[in-house]
């Protein structure tokens, strides 16, 4: 029923195509990328055995070497009687912090001590605070590329390589993105790298989509798996309609995989303005209005809950604005770290609330610029899962 009323919609909006001219890319392909979670395998060029495969990896050259005696057995796993033992049951919890004004411009300079920190309602004392200025960042492109809203030469094919080409241009030179597409599955078009060559190859293989269905949540819950123990700023720059035609992995299980996988989602939501000329023309009806609805709101609650922000621009000048934005909450963070009160290892999702208050009152803290309060928010993530006693 989904693919009836999705191909019904496709009809309408891609009234609205435009022509653009690509150039020509290489065809997708199928050979297997190398990947943060699948590292090829090491060579050594100077191995002396010529028998052995090329995809082989050498010996060690210790590996014949004699074990170090030890007296501790691990088949036995009990240490010697008299030998001291040691247990941590210290967690640290690092949370992400920005700080935006109405303008969404990021307010730097806020001291240490105006920030509060809310676990599950507790206030907790921080162990660590940092600024990171216009830090490296590392970047995941996750794009929806199928024939759902993507055909060639669409507004949905248009508004998808606009946006995609527009945040690439955006980047420094030490930053490393990776160009993840999907349809029914998500393809590694090119892996974290800062040679921005590849990152363009990747990018013109978006040409002509091969199929019609559109996973979300199996792409965004893949890519979170693979990048959640990256080092440094990190984030997922989600390019996508939001509509969700055939995952294996329903909402609720999504949801929960992305919140303890805490990878920031920004999510740049397409065809607003088709989608509203589309039903001014009668093209779209009220399921599917509904449908676009839930995929909005679920954009939304995948950033929100990881400490990123989605945006849904109906104009194409509105582009510019969003990428500056996700510059600066990526670049410009505030560092917080602190030891939760409840050391209790139960796999349990703690809620994060981060606050500015006066240290001196306790009370919501005013920023004042020209002589005139200003509004701003927080982004950061909701909360994290708690380490099991297994773990």
């Amino acid at each position: 029923m989904k693919a009836f009323r999705s191909t019904a919609l496709v009809a309408g909006i891609s009234l609205f195509g435009c022509a653009v001219y690509v150039v020509a890319q290489q065809g997708p392909q199928s050979e297997s990328s190398e990947t943060v979670a699948r590292p090829k395998k090491k060579v050594d060029t100077n191995r002396s055995d010529p028998n052995l495969p090329a995809d082989a990896t050498a010996p060690d050259a210790n590996s014949d070497l004699p074990k170090i005696p030890s007296k501790f057995n691990t088949k036995d796993k009990i240490a010697p009687e008299g030998s001291p033992t040691f247990k941590s049951d210290v967690t640290t919890v690092q949370v992400d912090v920005a700080v935006l004004d109405n303008k969404g411009r990021f307010i730097p300079k806020i001291p240490r001590g105006n920030f509060r920190v809310l676990e599950d309602g507790a206030p907790q004392q921080l162990s660590g605070f940092s600024v990171g200025d216009n830090a490296p960042m590392t970047v995941a492109l996750v794009i929806e590329f199928s024939n759902l809203f993507q055909q060639y030469w669409t507004q949905g094919w248009y508004q998808t390589l606009v946006a995609s080409y527009g945040f690439v241009e955006t980047l420094k030179p030490e930053d490393y993105v990776a160009v993840i597409a999907y349809d029914m599955r998500p393809e590694i078009l090119s892996d974290f790298t800062t040679d921005r060559m590849k990152t363009q190859e990747a990018l013109q293989r978006l040409r002509i989509p091969g199929f019609s269905e559109s996973n979300l949540f199996d792409a965004l819950v893949d890519t979170e798996q693979r990048m959640k123990d990256i080092e440094g700023r990190k984030a997922i720059v989600l390019i996508a309609s939001g509509r969700d035609t055939f995952s294996k992995l329903t909402f609720d299980k999504a949801r929960r995989a992305i919140q303890e996988a805490a990878v920031p989602v920004y999510a740049i939501g397409l065809l607003q303005a088709a989608r509203e000329m589309a039903d001014a023309y009668g093209a779209m009806g009220p399921i599917q209005r509904l449908d676009f609805l839930q995929a909005d709101n679920e954009m939304k609650t995948f950033a929100k809950e990881t400490g990123g922000q989605s945006y849904f621009p109906r104009f194409y000048g509105e582009f510019p604005s969003i990428f500056r934005s996700i510059q600066d909450a990526l670049r410009n963070q505030y560092s917080l770290s602190y030891h939760p009160s409840n050391q209790a290892r139960d796999g349990s999702f703690r809620k994060i609330k981060v606050e500015l208050v006066n240290p001196e009152t306790g009370e919501q803290l005013k920023i004042v610029e020209n002589g005139k309060p200003i509004k701003y928010q927080i982004i950061a993530k909701a909360g994290y899962t708690a380490p099991r006693e297994v773990e």
